[in-house]
């Protein structure tokens, strides 16, 4: 895996990824793009969202949508790494079955989602939990 970020002017920056794809970045006095930390807390709830909704076509679920919502605890001091993420993952469907749900939301926090696992070793407490909008 590659990338590169390049600086644009002020605290605007380019990220660019190997696979071609650009976000821009900005430390959050002009807010003309994600903060890098926003970029961590969504790259995780990216890669779980990933996960689950995969797990759950495997399963033959019929989702329609699904989000998660997310919240990253930080401490005032510099630095401020984050010490707690609580993500709600939201599958909307047809007859879920919610063992169904909650099997893929262990899978990816114990076994896939390379991101959340990593941020779990580093210290950071992740908290996962789901709910189910039937249509």
């Amino acid at each position: 895996m590659q990338g590169r970020v390049t600086w644009v002017n002020g605290l605007t920056f380019l990220g660019e990824s190997g696979s071609g794809n650009a976000v821009v970045m900005e430390g959050g006095q002009k807010n003309n793009g994600v903060r890098p930390m926003e970029m961590i807390l969504l790259g995780v709830g990216g890669c779980a969202s990933y996960d689950v909704v995969s797990i759950l076509e495997k399963a033959r679920q019929d989702v329609i949508g699904c989000h998660v919502e997310l919240k990253g605890h930080r401490p005032d001091t510099v630095p401020a790494p984050f010490e707690k993420i609580e993500m709600e993952f939201v599958v909307r469907g047809r007859n879920i079955k919610e063992a169904q749900v909650a099997r893929a939301v262990e899978l990816s926090a114990e076994k896939y989602c390379s991101a959340s696992i990593m941020l779990g070793k580093a210290g950071v407490e992740i908290v996962h939990s789901y709910r189910i909008e039937e249509i």
